[in-house]
């Protein structure tokens, strides 16, 4: 039995090597002191475990008071990656073309006809004027159409006692059905879209204006665009590659979207994605192939503008990855900081490959089964900076 008034004697460098496990460090016995007991030895410990420069303390109640977290690191499919920016388009559907029925001049309801403009559906948006027009005047056709809805009207009435008396025939009563039909079809839509020569223009959907394509007062012709409505709801995100990888296009399973100026990306999984097509050809004015991805549009996007596009192909290729912000750049080089200990962490060196968008593959540097800092490493660099250390470092109370 072991005397209770007996010191613990523990070489330092055992400690340092119980705390930092297993690394592959070649560590020199440069230090037999005796100390006391574990209290006194845990702090010495942690003090020589620092002292090479490329390990940090960063305590759990440093841990617990930021957003910090780590991961442990295992060989996962990771396939090619192609990088390339994309363009925002509206989807089919999504949009409506609000377009001129009719010659005349446009007059907006009001001076907030604008781009950006939220609007409901069924709302009158303007009005096309063409009363004064020599040509297709409206209200000539108005006339024109109400009297010859009249006529067909008394025609047909005529030729429906005249068939009862057995004088018209059934064809001639089917004839003059036919030609009230179309006058009062033609009758009831300029009724209804027109008045005193006017044409008002709703629109059919709810959204927000987009574009507007003519000014107030201008003359349009019957099928010109006058402005666009968007949801915004449903988009297309559309990239054009090289063909040197259409081979792999069919490969496609998911892709990563990175918001211009922005470190926010959204999996296309967050936004309800799906992969919608590719093109199977490409022709000499653009040799490019386009690949549209139509996502639900939960981030803001806003159509018209650019991403960057991190399209992921499946393979049966494995690879350790780490999420992009554990890596740390210091003067063109890249590291991670491993945990080597519950409060004890080792910058580690690392050779970079390719990245989603979210995880990078890392060549050369972490091992299978090591847990590095997934969220925090800033913070951990700057702690290192800061040389601040802390006495019970490594020690798992």
């Amino acid at each position: 039995m072991i005397h209770k008034e007996r010191r613990c004697i523990i070489k330092i460098v055992f400690v340092a090597l119980t705390l930092v496990g297993c690394t592959g460090h070649h560590v020199k016995e440069t230090d037999n002191h005796a100390y006391a007991d574990e209290h006194e030895a845990y702090p010495a410990a942690a003090t020589a475990a620092v002292s090479g420069g490329n390990r940090v303390v960063f305590t759990k109640e440093q841990s617990r008071k930021v957003d910090f977290a780590t991961t442990e690191v295992h060989r996962q499919p990771f396939g090619q990656i192609i990088r390339t920016t994309a363009q925002i388009q509206p989807s089919q559907g999504d949009e409506r073309i609000i377009t001129a029925k009719a010659g005349g001049t446009v007059s907006f309801l009001n001076n907030n006809i604008v781009e950006g403009k939220a609007v409901g559906a069924g709302q009158t948006l303007f009005s096309i004027d063409g009363s004064e027009m020599a040509d297709n005047n409206l209200s000539v056709r108005f006339s024109e159409a109400e009297s010859e809805y009249r006529r067909a009207k008394a025609e047909y009435e005529r030729k429906q006692e005249l068939a009862k008396e057995k004088i018209a025939s059934q064809s001639e009563l089917l004839k003059a059905q036919t030609e009230f039909t179309n006058a009062e079809a033609v009758y009831n839509n300029l009724r209804k879209n027109f008045a005193s020569g006017k044409q008002n223009v709703t629109t059919p959907i709810s959204g927000f204006i987009t574009r507007v394509f003519v000014s107030n007062g201008q003359y349009a012709e019957a099928g010109h665009p006058i402005l666009v409505v968007s949801q915004n709801r449903n988009l297309l995100i559309k990239a054009e590659l090289q063909p040197k990888y259409y081979d792999i296009l069919s490969n496609i399973t998911s892709a990563n979207i990175r918001i211009m100026n922005s470190n926010r990306t959204y999996t296309l999984e967050e936004l309800d994605g799906r992969v919608v097509s590719f093109g199977k050809s490409t022709d000499i004015g653009n040799p490019l192939i386009p690949v549209l991805f139509q996502v639900n549009n939960k981030a803001g996007l806003l159509p018209g503008s650019f991403v960057e596009l991190f399209i992921k192909t499946q393979t049966d290729a494995q690879a350790i990855t780490v999420p992009n912000e554990a890596i740390i750049e210091e003067m063109g080089n890249y590291f991670v900081y491993v945990q080597l200990a519950p409060e004890l962490f080792e910058k580690r060196i690392i050779k970079k490959g390719v990245t989603d968008g979210v995880r990078t593959e890392i060549t050369e540097g972490v091992a299978d089964g090591d847990r590095v800092v997934s969220k925090g490493a800033m913070l951990v660099k700057l702690s290192q900076a800061s040389g601040a250390l802390d006495p019970h470092a490594g020690h798992v109370h």
